[in-house]
């Protein structure tokens, strides 16, 4: 689910777009295989849900904005996400922190 990287870190995501509100709703899969379950609140239409997803990542992993980048997945559910100059080992530690 999470991954180090020489840019920093990658986490994949798997996103229920058109939800009540958007939140972290647990782990989606297992092993090497897993994603982050995230609910948005944002419709798929005119990548506003990927738009959704980037600030509620920053803003979860307290990270700026700018530094959340779609790598993978931008018209799928399953989506890869880079979060730049950041560590594998911090983003663990908030990660943690939030799981439901």
């Amino acid at each position: 689910m999470i991954r180090a990287t020489a840019d920093g870190v990658t986490i994949a995501v798997r996103a229920q777009p058109g939800a009540k509100k958007t939140a972290m709703t647990g782990i989606y899969g297992d092993g090497s295989a897993a994603q982050l379950r995230i609910a948005v609140q944002a419709p798929p239409v005119e990548g506003r849900a990927n738009l959704a997803l980037i600030a509620f990542l920053a803003e979860l992993l307290e990270i700026p904005r700018n530094t959340v980048e779609l790598v993978t997945g931008e018209l799928s559910r399953s989506k890869v996400f880079l979060l730049r100059g950041v560590t594998l080992a911090t983003i663990q530690a908030r990660l943690s922190e939030r799981l439901p």
